[in-house]
């Protein structure tokens, strides 16, 4: 039985307990919070004993009965959380944007090695349902030799960030690094799972939004030998819209990709149906009628994955080595925007 530890009960962290809940072999035995009405909800909805609930790290490392960190929380605050767990003999699991700094992320990466202990980065959206079956068409060969991908990532949402307006997570309106720190990494990731690690990076930002002070639209174009690619990401462009908007501020995330090869081409609409365009364009094959950007889900299959490479040994996917070249795509989409130059990567 591998018993969890989760820090940080807030917007996010009811997709990880929903998970741990379901997985075999896995018990939520503790949870810490600085909100002691998160605190208690969290708790309240996954049967948590009230003596296991903790407001700091410290005193749930000392007195937690756990196998298991998973961290929660933001950036700022994982350096100094992945130390305390790795000197504690806890493995870990933490939260993306891995670290705000390369220099920290390095640091996690040594903590977890030098004190025997295994780190993975939560990166769910490679193991979103159509990122999945696009990796499968891959695989299979179908398309042939890959030769350009695009990637397109819209909302609205930005711009209806007024400070009155109630936000699932507030802080993006003060965040300097925003659309590609954010919601990048998770791009990066899911870019390198589909097609490997680029070679190169070029990139153009801007802001939109007056309620924000980071970046909320960006294009970056990507190079790998012998193909191409680029991310067109925004947050404050209502070329996509397909449904009335509401009330409520919240992300809606409508998305769409193009991959072109030798022997066809691979398309996912925004309303998540993937099909395959036939060499010579006269016929365009389902693959499937429907995907979702099925964030629960994910995080199942993730966190899965998390607990089998535990018990069997092998390397996770998103381990906080491998994340460090992701983390350096996003950081390096701002020196290439702030200096107006290409980035070498591998």
């Amino acid at each position: 039985m591998w018993k969890v530890g989760l820090i940080g009960t807030g917007f996010w962290s009811d997709k990880h307990l929903q998970a741990w809940s379901r997985i075999p072999g896995v018990q939520i035995t503790a949870l810490c919070n600085r909100s002691p009405e998160k605190l208690m909800k969290a708790a309240s909805k996954y049967n948590i004993s009230s003596d296991q609930l903790y407001s700091h790290i410290d005193d749930m490392l000392a007195h937690a009965d756990v196998d298991i960190i998973d961290i929660v929380t933001g950036a700022e605050t994982h350096v100094d959380f992945v130390r305390k767990a790795a000197q504690a003999g806890k493995h870990i699991m933490c939260q993306k944007p891995f670290a705000p700094t390369m220099e920290e992320a390095e640091e996690m990466v040594s903590l977890a090695k030098r004190n025997g202990v295994r780190l993975m980065v939560t990166e769910n959206w490679r193991w979103l349902e159509p990122f999945q079956t696009i990796k499968e068409v891959i695989d299979s060969g179908e398309l042939g030799k890959l030769h350009v991908a695009r990637y397109v990532h819209t909302d609205y949402y930005t711009p209806r960030m007024e400070p009155e307006a109630e936000l699932p997570q507030p802080f993006f309106r003060t965040m300097p690094k925003l659309l590609f720190y954010e919601m990048g990494v998770h791009w990066f990731d899911t870019w390198r799972f589909l097609f490997g690690t680029p070679q190169r990076l070029t990139a153009e930002l801007t802001r939109v939004s007056n309620h924000i002070i980071g970046e909320d639209s960006g294009i970056v174009m990507l190079g790998h030998e012998g193909f191409y690619g680029f991310m067109d990401m925004s947050w404050a462009t209502r070329q996509k819209l397909d449904r009335p908007l509401g009330e409520q501020v919240k992300a809606v995330h409508l998305e769409q990709f193009v991959i072109d090869g030798s022997n066809g081409s691979l398309k996912m609409y925004t309303d998540g149906k993937i099909t395959v365009v036939s060499k010579d364009g006269a016929s365009e094959r389902v693959v499937k009628d429907e995907t979702t950007l099925d964030h629960e889900e994910s995080h199942f299959r993730l966190q899965s994955h998390f607990i089998a490479c535990l018990s069997n040994g092998e390397p996770f996917q998103t381990s906080g080595e491998d994340n460090l070249i992701t983390l350096r795509l996003a950081f390096s989409v701002y020196e290439s925007a702030a200096e107006h130059k290409t980035i070498a990567i591998t």
